[in-house]
């Protein structure tokens, strides 16, 4: 039989076929929800998420954005309950191996052929592993140093050395303290945590000598190096800091220098874009860098930290958290920011081939500094005695969460001056000595 195909016919045979495309089912949608911090570099990077939509139209991207505090009780607390709430977690060097020994993290073996695990920076890199495995991918990394103002220094006739001591920067903060003119010698770190007050109060200490346990877990709170490095910060602070330093933490003391209100600002390596951004800072061409301060011991006041991402174990989206991750820690995102916002503003301290990139030197003059202060850094050796625990501005057990934030609460009171110095380590002495004996470290 002969089918005569007439333009009637054809006409009803194509808006068949378009009724079926109509209701078949679209592409099915994978959405993750992603919680990070409220820090410069993690808000560039929600800004360019439609980079990665675009490629991967098949996945959708929910952000949980929270101040640094909140998001680590958040995602602790979603971790261990197995809550579920989070497909990507932004965590630290702290929380890496701790979880992943827990069995709470998903390996990160499969982020593609391309993904060049071999350029991380070998002490960052260590940082997020656990027997060579890789558990979260780092964003940034940081270490910590000084950000003066130069042109301050130079009315003063100051010279600030490339690795300055306790005593200059003391000096140095005093004699450009102008409270009349609202501008402050130093600003520092006064918020309670265990990763604000605790992260710069624990580094400082390192370097006058002091620790958080000796070899037998015993609190050493009650020593002469601590005593030492709380007065030296309270008066310090009273003397050159600005009002209200008890409430300040990173992004805090970021707009007060910014702002111009600071003429040194000790803390994490990472604010160096932003402090020499224009866009961002008033002072942006009259800021110097140099390694954060010592006492001739042998230790600066240097930390070392990588804000990275991680996959929940028992996620029911691996494969898509991991093609996020793999975009959002890669080379070509660095090249990604680089021509939206210039080399300067690339996540920085995480690639070797970063600090050999040529167009990034010529740009950022806080790139040498950045990585002689993390290759400086040492984990495994973070004070001038013994210590059985690893970790420069903390000790990576379980519980120094708790107890970190607890004793940053007394030493963010004595800032405030609601407590004396030595009450602020008395009581962290006890509250530490009573949660290690709970843990079982000490009798």
């Amino acid at each position: 039989m002969k089918i005569i195909f007439t333009r009637t016919s054809m006409l009803a045979a194509l808006m068949g076929a378009a009724a079926l495309l109509t209701n078949a089912p679209a592409m099915a949608e994978t959405s993750l929800t992603i919680a990070t911090v409220n820090n410069g570099d993690m808000i560039r990077m929600q800004g360019l998420t439609s980079e990665f939509t675009k490629a991967n139209p098949d996945i959708s991207v929910k952000w949980v954005t929270l101040e640094e505090n909140v998001l680590r009780q958040r995602v602790t607390t979603d971790i261990a309950t197995k809550g579920g709430q989070f497909d990507v977690l932004t965590i630290g060097t702290y929380e890496v191996p701790i979880w992943a020994k827990k069995g709470w993290l998903v390996p990160l073996d499969k982020l593609g052929a391309d993904y060049d695990a071999g350029d991380i920076l070998p002490k960052i890199k260590d940082a997020v592993s656990v027997d060579g495995k890789l558990y979260a991918a780092p964003f940034y990394g940081e270490s910590s140093m000084v950000m003066y103002r130069t042109d301050l220094f130079d009315k003063a006739g100051l010279k600030m050395p490339e690795s300055p001591t306790w005593d200059f920067v003391i000096d140095a903060a005093k004699k450009l303290t102008d409270k009349q003119a609202g501008t402050f010698g130093i600003c520092l770190r006064g918020k309670a945590g265990w990763g604000e007050n605790m992260a710069f109060l624990t580094a400082m200490s390192n370097s006058f000598g002091a620790r958080w346990f000796d070899e037998k877990w015993q609190p050493q709170f009650n020593t002469p190096e601590w005593k030492k490095t709380l007065t030296t910060y309270v008066d310090l602070m009273k003397e050159a800091g600005p009002p209200g330093a008890s409430s300040n933490g990173f992004n805090e003391n970021l707009a007060l220098f910014n702002s111009g209100k600071c003429a040194m600002w000790i803390d994490a390596t990472v604010a160096a874009s932003f402090v020499t951004n224009p866009k961002e800072s008033k002072v942006a061409d009259k800021v110097g860098f140099a390694l954060a301060p010592n006492t001739g011991l042998g230790k600066n006041a240097n930390w070392l930290w990588a804000w990275s991402l991680a996959v929940p174990a028992g996620s029911q989206k691996v494969e898509a958290a991991e093609k996020f991750i793999a975009w959002a820690t890669s080379k070509d995102y660095l090249k990604l920011v680089a021509s939206k916002d210039g080399w300067a503003n690339v996540p920085p301290g995480t690639r070797t081939s970063l600090y050999k990139n040529e167009e990034y030197l010529k740009v950022a003059p806080f790139a040498k500094l950045t990585l002689a202060s993390i290759d400086a850094a040492d984990p495994n050796k973070p004070t001038v005695k013994p210590v059985p625990y690893v970790g420069v501005q903390y000790a990576a057990i379980p519980e120094f969460q708790g107890i970190g934030t607890a004793v940053g609460q007394q030493f963010s009171a004595a800032l405030a001056g609601s407590m004396t110095v030595d009450a602020a380590l008395s009581a962290a002495q006890s509250a530490t000595e009573r949660e290690m004996k709970r843990a079982g470290y000490i009798k």
